[in-house]
């Protein structure tokens, strides 16, 4: 994903403005204040800008910068690289038939996905989800209600 003019941003809120414009998931990044539960996120700090990493309310300082440009160039080639980063769950069901269904519904509509499973009730109790890329969430995200229908 690039900028529309091909430039990388300069500022927080230009960073925030791309990843709105290209449909980013911010669930795991803190750009411009948004709060998250787990990821990586921007500070400023008497002048020094902090790219960081925090997990159940535990910060981690991971890279810092001079200059806010810096910072974000640093973020944005990450968050580019960063597959989770565009990823949009519409599917997540115990049911194997169901998640295969929207997979096949997906494939119809020409549209990009991919689903995995996880041990969410334990290992013998898989759920399956199933996730679009970027802007292909506008054209799915009248999939969810029927297709979220784990708690």
């Amino acid at each position: 994903m690039k900028n529309d003019n091909g430039n990388i941003p300069k500022t927080e809120k230009e960073l925030e403005e791309w990843m709105k414009a290209n449909c980013a998931n911010f669930n795991s990044y803190s750009i411009n204040g948004n709060a998250i539960y787990e990821g990586f996120g921007i500070e400023i700090i008497g002048g020094t800008f902090i790219w960081y990493y925090t997990e159940r309310g535990q910060k981690d300082t991971i890279k810092t910068f001079t200059s806010e440009q810096d910072i974000i160039e640093h973020a944005y080639i990450q968050i580019q690289s960063d597959k989770w980063a565009w990823t949009h769950c519409i599917g997540f069901t115990s049911d194997k038939a169901k998640s295969e269904e929207l997979c096949s519904i997906l494939t119809e509509m020409d549209i990009e996905h991919f689903q995995d499973e996880i041990p969410y009730y334990g290992i013998n109790h898989p759920v399956y989800r199933v996730f679009v890329l970027g802007c292909d969430i506008k054209k799915t995200m009248h999939l969810k209600e029927r297709f979220q229908t784990e708690k």
